[in-house]
């Protein structure tokens, strides 16, 4: 089943640019990664997808329901972190849970409780006294506490130190096994790369790539290392070229006949041909968007 639909999708603000023609499908227990650079669309596209904003044009459906006709019912079972969130700031962190819980008429108290000891999370503070991460916890506990069927998260670990980033990402893949959908937007290629199976690239608000996270990795490149020489290769498909202690690295997206009939000619005293890593793989769709 698909969670998350979307066909088209477009949204302009007056003559800017938001998101065009975004085509997506999210499946049921899926964990998906939305990446791109501040700017691309990422966080547009999901307050679409939420009823936030009205699209320009296109269609987005979850749980097989239009975004804008049934948004209260989508709701009900959706959990949102948005990247930068922002609370009454005289509230105790307990306080605000139970708010939270609250508006959507649930009780919540054990998982908050359970989600709070994982995440290091002091119930007692006031929001005002909470450091970034702090809140950042607060918001996390708020958006998973009442076990949404669907995830929508964005830019979900700036501020959280990495031991709980860590926790974060062993609850979400525990969610996910449970049958759970993970729509994880991020900048963060590591992250994506580490957690998810499925993710789509979006650039100037337009996806340019969507597949398995291994599939987007054999994108057609390789990270070539060669030693005992400073001299790189004379082919055109090289890109990324690095100098090396006793050697150089670059990334190749050509034949690889043609490279090592190159490689035949040069006196090399080891050599590693190995994928690349996503970040390396991210700037190849850029790349190969550029030269279209």
């Amino acid at each position: 089943m698909e969670i998350i639909k979307t066909s088209g999708l477009t949204k302009f603000y007056g003559k800017a640019r938001g998101i065009q023609g975004v085509d997506l499908a999210v499946e049921q227990g899926d964990f998906f990664g939305f990446i791109g650079p501040n700017g691309a669309g990422k966080s547009t596209t999901i307050r679409t997808l939420l009823g936030l904003i009205r699209p320009s044009s296109g269609s987005a459906e979850i749980f097989g329901k239009d975004v804008m006709k049934h948004r209260e019912e989508i709701l009900a079972d959706l959990g949102y972190l948005p990247s930068e969130a922002a609370f009454y700031r005289n509230m105790r962190v307990g306080e605000l849970l139970r708010f939270s819980a609250a508006l959507r008429k649930k009780d919540c108290a054990r998982e908050a409780e359970a989600l709070c000891e994982r995440l290091r999370l002091d119930k007692n503070r006031r929001i005002r006294e909470l450091s970034l991460g702090n809140r950042k916890k607060a918001a996390i506990v708020c958006a998973l506490q009442h076990r949404p069927d669907l995830c929508i998260l964005d830019e979900p670990t700036s501020g959280l130190d990495p031991l709980i980033q860590r926790e974060f990402f062993r609850i979400l893949e525990e969610r996910a096994g449970e049958g759970a959908t993970i729509f994880l937007s991020s900048h963060v290629l590591s992250e994506v790369q580490r957690h998810c199976r499925r993710a789509a690239v979006i650039r100037e608000g337009r996806v340019i790539a969507c597949d398995r996270v291994e599939a987007l990795g054999r994108a057609n490149a390789r990270r070539v290392v060669l030693r005992g020489t400073e001299t790189l290769p004379e082919l055109p498909e090289i890109k990324d070229a690095q100098r090396l202690p006793e050697g150089v690295s670059f990334l190749y997206g050509g034949d690889v006949n043609r490279l090592l009939d190159a490689l035949a000619a040069m006196r090399l005293t080891d050599i590693s041909i190995t994928e690349p890593d996503l970040e390396e793989i991210f700037m190849h769709y850029y790349e190969k968007e550029d030269r279209q």
